[in-house]
């Protein structure tokens, strides 16, 4: 067996969609990045890569590259998912954390975890995903960004 750790951090960009989690969520600014900005998916797209020794995002999918501008998240982490199984591993479990202060999302944390097993092929079940805010501190409690952290564990097949 082995674990990795994931974290990721965007700031707020007026005008852009919001994604976390696989997930539109209703709001006046979104992740600001070259892809969708997807702070959970991609915490936990690195705690996976790390797991397995493969590296992190950004040597997978390099933000100077335009063949990832805007893409979705969900396609990075299933892509993830099959770099794994082709390494000779398998997602045991999942558990993530976001940092955010605003909007709230614990009615989309279920359909989050959905995407996440679905783009991973896992039971739902293997998949937690938490949400917390910061208090009011920082540049997350003054609502100029978000982050996440992501731990996994994976074994060999």
């Amino acid at each position: 067996m082995r674990i990795g750790i994931g974290i990721d951090v965007h700031p707020f960009l007026e005008g852009r969609r919001l994604v976390i989690g696989g997930v539109h969520i209703p709001s006046n600014k979104g992740l600001d990045g070259h892809s969708d900005a997807d702070v959970l998916l991609h915490a936990v797209s690195d705690a996976l890569l790390g797991a397995a020794a493969l590296g992190d995002i950004g040597l997978h999918f390099p933000n100077t590259s335009p063949d990832f501008k805007d893409i979705d998240s969900m396609i990075l982490l299933k892509h993830v998912g099959k770099l794994l199984a082709k390494h000779g591993y398998q997602t045991m479990n999942v558990d993530a954390m976001l940092l955010l202060e605003a909007p709230k999302i614990a009615s989309y944390i279920t359909e989050m975890r959905k995407n996440i097993a679905r783009c991973l092929g896992v039971d739902i079940g293997t998949v937690s995903v938490k949400a917390t805010t910061n208090e009011k501190l920082g540049y997350i409690g003054r609502e100029e960004g978000a982050a996440a952290h992501a731990v996994c564990i994976i074994r060999t097949i």
